[in-house]
């Protein structure tokens, strides 16, 4: 069994982030690539104490970059988009 904190890194905050917290009720997290949509609401439901309605994940491709002649790729990652029940909140300090 996997700790919550390998299945969740920690909050993506960005501008559209934000804007989706402020309006929508949901909020952004990095999680584990291995992780699946049922071990990140248990480790959301443990760690903010919320319920969770909805949970979305997309897997981002590494980028390619390059020091001079020398090319090299940033890693894959996974985000999670969590859509909180009505009432609930996630407050990042």
């Amino acid at each position: 069994m996997k700790s919550i904190y390998e299945v969740i890194k920690g909050p993506w905050i960005t501008e559209k982030g934000t804007d989706l917290g402020e309006k929508h009720n949901k909020h952004v997290f990095k999680v584990g690539c291995n992780a699946n949509k049922i071990e990140i609401r248990n480790a959301i439901e443990k760690i903010f104490n919320v319920k969770i309605e909805k949970v979305n994940t997309v897997k981002v491709q590494g980028k390619k970059k390059r020091v001079r002649k020398v090319e090299g790729r940033t890693p894959d990652w996974k985000k999670a988009v969590i859509t909180l029940k009505e009432g609930n909140k996630i407050e990042f300090v």
